[in-house]
């Protein structure tokens, strides 16, 4: 029984790519057959309370496949989403993520989270999502994640969201249609109306 439910702990750390010991209580096996793996070296400990496949290769997004994880209600956002879709060379040193006005604030010490707070089709409209090793991330789509950038100009500076809207248009990652659905959505058409016409 034992070898069994190693195999089987083994097998969704690989098919998961990245595992919290709740994933396994799913499948009813208890949470030591991790500690037995780690011991064994078969798997290694990431963050608090994540485990992966020893050796496995961290991608350069591992931070929001940790953060998919952890705070899977959680949709990346902002200079993460940017990073994600081609649209910025900065690389951000904390995943940020939009979750619900009132909703729970997740204590996550690792990966470093920034939090945003959205609502409404702000928050639920526009979202893609991309199996990031082995786990699902959510995240918005480019016109609605240069939208934000807009909107939260006051945070990560005009000049970000100004040069995110040019490389949306010049890598052609969303029409003028789209992303003034999406400044409707994120209510910075106003703002952004011009910025658009320049590029027309």
């Amino acid at each position: 029984m034992a070898a069994t439910n190693t195999d089987k702990a083994l097998r969704l750390v690989r098919d998961t790519g990245v595992l919290r010991p709740r994933d396994l209580e799913r499948h009813g096996i208890p949470r030591q057959y991790l500690r037995i793996l780690q011991q064994q070296g078969r798997i290694q400990r990431g963050g608090r309370g994540l485990y992966t496949l020893a050796g496995a290769k961290a991608t350069e997004n591992h931070s929001l496949a940790e953060a998919g994880k952890r705070v899977p209600h959680g949709v990346v956002c902002l200079l993460s989403a940017l990073r994600l879709h081609g649209l910025t060379t900065q690389l951000p040193h904390e995943v940020w993520l939009a979750i619900e006005r009132k909703g729970w604030k997740p204590n996550v010490d690792q990966p470093a989270i920034r939090v945003v707070r959205f609502s409404g089709a702000a928050l639920t409209s526009h979202i893609q999502e991309r199996k990031i090793e082995g786990v699902t991330v959510r995240f918005y789509d480019p016109a609605k994640t240069v939208a934000d950038c807009f909107k939260y100009r006051n945070k990560i500076g005009l000049d970000v969201a100004i040069e995110a809207l040019r490389d949306c248009w010049r890598k052609k990652k969303a029409t003028m249609d789209q992303l003034y659905e999406a400044a409707k959505v994120c209510r910075v058409a106003a703002v952004m109306r011009p910025y658009m016409e320049s590029l027309t």
